[in-house]
């Protein structure tokens, strides 16, 4: 049976904050070879091989099937594959690695501040240089098909060997295509967002691969990693509350309990408090909220959307 083969980045804070994701869920990174290894073991998820790659690495491996899954960002994801939907899919949009892809001009162009507005400077760019302005970037694809979109076609796309956010300084180029996170950076380096000028608001996420060869050991193991993410999620989401006493089932349905037992209920979390008060309020004797690590169900719906989508291309 082929083993799930599982990829998240090898260095920084996406590796740190996948590394507790997957902590969280009762699955801990043990890395082979000390902090320099690029392979490692999940406690808990024995029939799974993990990698350590690079994001990029990650997003494009996952493109062309080399692993199952993988944590990356879904702008890699979007720029280096031709055809996502028949690539790959997100299976969880994670909360963290939140950045976006964003067009950038030197805050100097006081007269430049949208797509429209960019296609007008390129022009009289053109007309006073004899060459086209040039947009430096990493995201190619992304940034091809963002400008088609807007009727922007008078630039050259540059790509981006290092600090993209220099390239204007440099002269390496007049405009900039590049991922941001609080816009520090472009600010440090004068150079502001144009008003339109999002591509795309990107976060990390767990991905899968639909070129993968899933066979019944890779997606068994999919299924007890996803179930054991949805419960933490779970117990997130509700809180569960104790009650001294009976409660009408009108209440129950009025407050969107959910019954585990004559005198347990799940409420939604950020409702848990208020709940308890109206449930004393209603003549229970006691009310006690607790939270746990882990709310198991019997369907795990990120596993069973994915597998439909697997399905399907198949």
């Amino acid at each position: 049976m082929t083993r799930l083969k599982l990829a998240i980045p090898s260095k920084g804070r996406l590796k740190e904050n996948a590394e507790n994701w997957l902590a969280r869920a009762g699955f801990k990174l043990r890395q082979s070879g000390g902090d320099r290894g690029y392979t490692a073991e999940l406690k808990g998820l024995p029939d799974a091989d993990v990698l350590l790659l690079s994001a990029r690495e990650i997003a494009q491996g996952l493109i062309d099937g080399s692993f199952h899954i993988g944590v990356t960002g879904e702008d890699l994801l979007h720029d280096l594959s031709s055809d996502l939907p028949r690539d790959a899919s997100v299976i969880k949009r994670l909360d963290f690695g939140g950045a976006d892809v964003v067009v950038a001009v030197p805050a100097a162009w006081l007269d430049v501040n949208t797509m429209s507005d960019l296609e007008a400077a390129g022009a009289r760019f053109r007309q006073r240089h004899g060459r086209r302005m040039k947009v430096a970037t990493k995201y190619l694809r992304l940034t091809r098909n963002y400008f088609a979109s807007k009727s922007v076609g008078e630039y050259r796309l540059v790509e981006s060997a290092g600090a993209t956010e220099a390239a204007p300084s440099s002269g390496q180029a007049e405009v900039i295509v590049d991922i941001t996170s609080t816009g520090a950076t472009l600010r440090a380096n004068s150079l502001k967002v144009l008003d339109d000028g999002v591509i795309l608001k990107s976060r990390a996420a767990l991905a899968g691969s639909l070129r993968a060869d899933w066979n019944a050991g890779a997606r068994d193991a999919l299924q007890k990693l996803l179930s054991s993410i949805e419960a933490v999620e779970s117990a997130d989401a509700t809180s569960l509350l104790m009650v001294s006493g009976a409660v009408p089932d009108s209440l129950v349905s009025e407050l969107d309990l959910t019954a585990m037992g004559e005198n347990s209920f799940l409420s939604a979390s950020g409702k848990a408090v208020e709940n308890a008060r109206r449930l004393t309020d209603s003549g229970v004797k006691s009310v006690s909220i607790l939270k746990s690590d882990f709310i198991f169900d019997q369907t795990t719906p990120s596993y069973e959307a994915f597998i439909t989508q697997l399905t399907a291309r198949a």
